[in-house]
C-alpha cells in the first residue's frame, strides 16, 4: 500500500553545533531559532565530505520526521570564522592561495586526536602534512583512511604540507 502523503523539506541556513564522524552524525542550529537539526553522515558524503567542522556554516533542505528536524540535503558548507583569540600556534600555518590548484589525493591516515596525519597526491609516494587546523579552516573535523580529497600544498619548513583540504568534488568542478 503506498502513502499518498507528500513529504516536504524547506531549505534551512545554520551553524553545526557539533559532529562526530566516529558516531556518523551530528547536530546544526538553525539561525532563525527552533529545535536542533539531525545531520547524518550520509548526507554529508552524499555531498562528498565525511565530516564538518563545529561552527560551520551549513546551507541545507530539512525535513520534518517523526523523530524531529533532519537535514536531507547539504547545498552549501562554508568553514568557521576564524576566532579572534587564536592561538598562536594555530597562526604559523600558512593560508591558502587561490591562485594554487587543487591536486587529487587519497588520506594516507588522519588522527584527530594527535592534531595531523599524511595524504598522498595520487602519481606521488611522497607524503603531504596535514594538520588539524587546517583541516578546521577548511571546514572539515576529521579524515578517513583512503578517502579521496583535494589539496593545495606547499612547501614548509619539514617538507610539503596542506593549506587547504577539501572535497574531490570540488577538485572536479575545479577542472570543469
Amino acid at each position: 500500500m503506498m502513502d499518498d502523503q507528500v513529504v516536504v523539506s524547506r531549505r534551512v541556513n545554520g551553524r553545526v553545533k557539533w559532529f562526530d564522524p566516529a558516531k556518523g552524525f551530528g547536530f546544526i542550529l538553525a539561525d532563525d531559532g527552533g529545535s536542533d537539526i539531525l545531520l547524518h553522515a550520509n548526507v554529508l558524503r552524499n555531498y562528498g565530505q565525511s565530516s564538518v567542522a563545529d561552527a560551520a556554516l551549513v546551507d541545507v533542505d530539512v525535513q520534518e520526521t517523526a523523530r524531529g528536524l533532519q537535514a536531507v540535503l547539504v547545498h552549501h558548507i562554508e568553514p568557521p570564522m576564524d576566532e579572534e583569540d587564536e592561538s598562536e600556534d594555530a597562526t604559523h600555518f600558512l593560508q591558502p592561495d587561490p591562485g594554487t590548484p587543487l591536486e587529487p589525493a587519497r588520506v594516507k591516515w588522519f588522527d584527530k586526536a594527535k592534531g595531523f596525519g599524511f595524504a598522498n597526491i595520487f602519481g606521488s609516494d611522497a607524503d603531504v602534512f596535514l594538520h588539524v587546523e587546517v583541516l578546521r579552516r577548511s571546514g572539515l573535523a576529521d579524515l578517513q583512511p583512503g578517502e579521496a580529497v583535494a589539496l593545495q600544498v606547499t612547501d614548509g619548513e619539514r617538507g610539503r604540507m596542506a593549506t587547504l583540504v577539501t572535497s574531490w568534488e570540488a577538485a572536479l568542478k575545479q577542472d570543469e
